[in-house]
């Protein structure tokens, strides 16, 4: 008997071996496919996006938590350019707006702005290899290198919900802004965003003349601002039952204080 019960309970432990072992195969062998975005602009239809995580996958668990968490609803396209892209996600609608802790997670202790690393070759993340052709999404972050080469970094790793969409290849940001996704329905709702119509372009105004002013009778600083600037009613990810996790995140980079102080030592 002891030896017939040694022998069931060896078999026992072989099996769940096995369905352990078939489990992790059946894991590894499913294809889960990619993410896909779905984003809804008022007055304009439906645009489908397939997001890549194998290639910015920090880049992608920060644009899948705002938008399921509800950040992009309301938003708007604050910048337009023909036959380049558009860009959108700004929570201040003007460009110079970030994201905040909040936005991405629960009992914040310390509620703040904040950024993420940029994924892209020249940030050392070698495995991003996705060209800007037409189509391809990616993040929005500033440039502080004309101000000092120590900034090259800083500017590197500004992005936090600012996202564009290009409307046309452009070879010039390749390996340096973390493209993450591509565009599968709906490149022509793209296309009809582009053309809207803009206080002004770049090059429009000579030099001396005054900037335009918007409805409420404010001066319009930034080239490129549609007049009726196109809204995001909804942005929604299907994951596939996929957690991508909650982003890493970065302090935001003080430029205006960066500023005085470097000025202040040279004075």
């Amino acid at each position: 008997m002891k030896k017939v019960l040694l022998i069931l309970g060896i078999i026992l432990v072989i099996l769940g071996i096995g369905f352990v072992g078939y489990g992790f195969y059946k894991k590894l062998t499913t294809d889960i496919p990619n993410p896909v975005a779905t984003m809804e602009i008022e007055n304009y239809g439906t645009v489908k996006i397939e997001l890549y995580p194998d290639k910015a996958k920090n880049t992608v668990a920060n644009f899948i938590c705002l938008a399921n968490r509800g950040f992009y609803n309301g938003l708007t396209f604050h910048r337009t350019i023909p036959d380049f892209m558009i860009q959108g996600g700004d929570p201040n609608g003007n460009g110079s707006g970030s994201p905040k802790l909040s936005n991405i997670k629960d009992d914040v202790k310390e509620d703040k702005d904040y950024c993420i690393e940029g994924e892209f070759i020249a940030n050392g993340h070698n495995e991003n290899n996705l060209k800007h052709k037409k189509g391809v999404i990616s993040m929005a972050r500033s440039d502080y290198s004309a101000y000092s080469s120590s900034l090259t970094t800083k500017g590197y790793d500004s992005a936090g919900s600012q996202f564009f969409i290009m409307t046309k290849d452009n070879t010039s940001l390749d390996g340096l802004y973390a493209a993450f996704g591509e565009v599968i329905e709906g490149m022509d709702v793209i296309e009809k965003v582009q053309n809207v119509e803009v206080y002004y372009r770049d090059g429009d105004l000579k030099e001396g003349q005054a900037k335009p002013k918007d409805e409420n009778g404010n001066e319009v600083t930034n080239p490129n601002m549609p007049k009726q600037k196109p809204v995001i009613k909804s942005i929604t990810v299907e994951t596939y039952g996929v957690d991508y996790g909650v982003p890493k995140t970065l302090d935001t980079f003080d430029y205006y204080t960066w500023l005085m102080q470097h000025y202040s030592f040279q004075q």
